[in-house]
């Protein structure tokens, strides 16, 4: 066998030890799981945002708050995240209007959204810490594969009566291919864990400065 097919990376996979193969395989699944949560993170925020955008030019736009309202509460229409702490805060503005004093009513409209804004907030950050958890998990894994395969190929110079670079060169380069795999593991979740922080942050940003909007909107009606 060439020296080049014995250091494939194919090769040295295959030919790694159970440990490290078992190691490579756990951080193959966690690539595999944290791609998935990337795509369908990414989805779910530029499609919260299109929403939001949508819902943000038909409320500026001078649409009436009952007609935004109607639209908003109907079940066949699914609505976006900023649409539904509208409804939240509409719905139960107009349950207390009438029975008691403006203050108690703003106040029920501030805490109906402040709910929905949590419930919403917290279907956001879904599976963002594990990404996180991903990113700064996997190197260290890695590093315990290519460590015990290291361990493994120094240990298995003492069969040898004449030690050489050759020699110990394929479990070297079998036990780094686990941190490689690692980083290759890590890198993305990391990158994707701050992208999607910082875009759901902006949305949150959106979000209360509309509830105050709307809060105010709300208090003129009352007055």
């Amino acid at each position: 066998m060439t020296p080049t097919a014995d250091l494939s990376i194919l090769s040295l996979i295959t030919k790694a030890t159970v440990v490290v193969q078992f190691v490579m395989l756990l951080l193959a699944l966690l690539s595999i799981a944290s791609w998935t949560a990337i795509f369908q993170k990414g989805f779910a925020i530029k499609r919260t945002k299109r929403e939001t955008e949508e819902f943000e030019r038909q409320f500026w736009g001078g649409a009436e708050l009952a007609q935004l309202y109607q639209q908003a509460s109907n079940p066949r229409r699914k609505s976006g995240v900023q649409e539904r702490i509208f409804e939240a805060g509409m719905s139960e503005f107009l349950k207390l209007r009438g029975r008691g004093d403006a203050a108690a009513t703003l106040d029920g409209a501030r805490r109906a959204m402040r709910a929905s804004y949590q419930r919403e907030m917290d279907g956001l950050e879904a599976r963002l810490n594990f990404l996180a958890s991903v990113g700064s998990v996997s190197p260290y894994i890695g590093l315990f594969g290519t460590v015990w395969g290291i361990m493994h190929a120094f240990t298995g110079l003492s069969n040898l009566q004449q030690a050489n670079l050759a020699s110990v060169a394929p479990g070297i380069a079998e036990a780094l291919v686990a941190t490689a795999i690692g980083l290759f593991a890590a890198i993305p979740a990391v990158v994707a864990y701050n992208r999607f922080a910082n875009d759901i942050d902006r949305l949150a940003n959106r979000y209360e400065s509309f509830m105050e909007e709307f809060l105010n909107i709300l208090q003129r009606q009352r007055a």
